[in-house]
């Protein structure tokens, strides 16, 4: 597998977040968002075996816990993936799968937790999500990174037409980051102020989280490898 880089940190955007995990980066992604902040993780990489990448997981977190497969665009790799997610829950990790819902799903194990990332129109991806992939588990989550009114008011479209509404499956809404933010810890390098979609939310009752990516406030935005 090409592996950008493998990392412990904190989770930081989904409804894990907050706590200690391990990332797994994958090489390469077919989709090119607009306000993307791992553009790096496009291509190159270092190729690592399934023991090598397993051994640097445990140095990491060798009582076990919370493990994120991310990129790029994970599932591109999905030949080599599934059989190394399969090996990480066999040692008793929990599994996070972060993906754009643009691939296939459907051979991801059940007990990873899906965090499928729907494009909204700022994106410039939209119209690449796989609606098959809304076949999701109990203990899966869509996400929705926004950076306009538009998006928002895409998302809670996407949302009503799909019937997912009723709370059954998690979502989180997350104002989008400047991709070139630098310097200061604020949502000043939000590309939506966080307060003003809060009150959104609020004023349409969405039954959604609002996420914040907190990495981004603890450490300076542009930092890798947190």
């Amino acid at each position: 597998m090409h592996i950008i880089e493998i990392f412990k940190s904190l989770q930081g955007e989904s409804s894990f977040a907050g706590l200690p995990c391990v990332f797994v980066r994958l090489a390469g992604c077919n989709l090119r968002c607009a306000w993307c902040d791992s553009e790096y993780s496009f291509a190159g990489g270092r190729k690592m075996t399934d023991a090598q990448i397993i051994a640097e997981v445990g140095r990491l977190s060798p009582a076990g816990g919370l493990v994120e497969i991310t990129g790029g665009e994970p599932m591109l790799q999905e030949r080599e993936l599934v059989p190394l997610m399969r090996q990480l829950i066999s040692l008793g990790y929990r599994l996070l799968l972060e993906t754009s819902g643009e691939r296939p799903l459907d051979r991801v194990p059940r007990e990873v937790h899906k965090i499928v990332d729907v494009k909204c129109p700022s994106s410039g991806e939209h119209l690449r999500f796989n609606e098959k992939n809304l076949a999701l588990g109990p203990h899966d989550e869509l996400k929705f990174v926004l950076a306009s009114r538009e998006d928002y008011d895409y998302a809670r479209e996407f949302l009503r037409r799909h019937s997912l509404e009723n709370g059954q499956t998690a979502v989180i809404f997350s104002p989008a980051f400047r991709k070139d933010a630098h310097g200061t810890r604020s949502t000043e390098n939000c590309l939506l102020d966080p307060r003003e979609l809060a009150e959104w939310m609020l004023a349409d009752q969405v039954n959604a989280r609002l996420g914040l990516q907190i990495h981004k406030y603890i450490w300076e935005p542009q930092l890798k490898g947190v």
